[in-house]
């Protein structure tokens, strides 16, 4: 019997005291802004981990609505809406 790969666990942050809501979506879960909802801490950090294979994903966070890079993000990708996207590579 194969054995399932199982991905590595992947840590989102994003500092956003007066946010609402944040979630993350990306190349990992075709762009899906519901499936990777962040919690906030007492100190205004919103964090969610997600398990990735590796491999390279682009992604974007999405703070009360609107899509927002990571500012800790060091690696930023093109993507065909003339904006960037984050990029994040699991090893």
């Amino acid at each position: 019997m194969a054995k399932l790969s199982v991905g590595k666990p992947v840590e989102f942050k994003f500092f956003a005291p007066q946010a609402k809501k944040v979630s993350i979506a990306g190349s990992f879960n075709e762009w899906d802004i519901n499936s990777y909802k962040a919690k906030k801490d007492t100190k205004g950090n919103w964090s969610t981990k997600v398990s990735l294979k590796p491999g390279k994903y682009e992604y974007k966070f999405i703070v009360d609505g609107t899509w927002v890079n990571d500012p800790r993000c060091t690696a930023l990708i093109t993507n065909n809406l003339g904006s960037q996207n984050c990029l994040v590579e699991v090893k």
